[in-house]
């Protein structure tokens, strides 16, 4: 079962995502301020850490550069009343993977963690086989047949993001959420113009290739 850590000074706040979470599956563990929180990371392994940025003692910067420095695969998403341009990107050069202002829809909320736990899924996988052909995410690169093949950056992400779940269909919404980000605008017909190049990449040469099921998205199977 997926673990969330929840960091906040306020009880209610604390009280509604544990709700929200909770039914969704998740295991809540709840802290009420920042060193309570590393006291509790010492003794328990958790997934996803949602923290506030104004707590008592030690606040949520402070937490979040103490995290990122031990923990730097583990994903925090802050939660905070301050919304400028300045704190949020301030967030993100301490490492924070998301922003979330107060007062927040819980079901946003909620879906920006679903997005989040996924990309930090796939990312843990550092590659990927089929038969002869290695798709190695740590060097973004493919060898297949001992040659080695160096694929455009977006296009080698759609298709280790098709080649960690093979068979299952993945719409255009999820791989622009994955491999975009959730507060992407433009055109949704882009994943189209790099599935086509990467379809003419893998042409006849790999042993995989990359189906449209009609109305619903992209998939990946295995040939052989």
């Amino acid at each position: 079962m997926v673990r969330i850590l929840v960091v906040d000074d306020d009880p209610n706040i604390r009280s509604l995502l544990s709700l929200y979470l909770q039914k969704e599956g998740y295991q809540v563990i709840e802290a009420s301020q920042g060193e309570e929180a590393l006291t509790l990371l010492e003794k328990i392994k958790v997934d996803l850490i949602i923290l506030d940025i104004m707590m008592p003692t030690m606040d949520g910067w402070t937490f979040c550069e103490n995290i990122k420095s031990v923990y730097d695969d583990l994903p925090i998403i802050m939660l905070t009343a301050k919304g400028e341009p300045t704190h949020r990107i301030h967030g993100f050069e301490l490492g924070s993977d998301d922003y979330v202002v107060k007062p927040f829809e819980p079901r946003e909320l909620m879906f920006r963690i679903k997005a989040l736990l996924r990309r930090y899924q796939i990312n843990s996988s550092q590659s990927i086989t089929f038969g002869q052909m290695i798709i190695d995410q740590k060097n973004y690169e493919i060898r297949c047949d001992e040659e080695i093949f160096v694929f455009p950056p977006k296009e080698f992400e759609i298709l280790f993001k098709l080649a960690s779940s093979p068979g299952q269909i993945f719409t255009r919404e999820q791989l622009i959420e994955a491999l975009w980000g959730i507060d992407y605008q433009g055109d949704e017909r882009t994943v189209d113009v790099h599935v086509k190049r990467l379809r003419d990449r893998l042409g006849e040469r790999f042993p995989v290739r990359i189906t449209t099921v009609r109305g619903l998205g992209y998939r990946l199977e295995v040939i052989g």
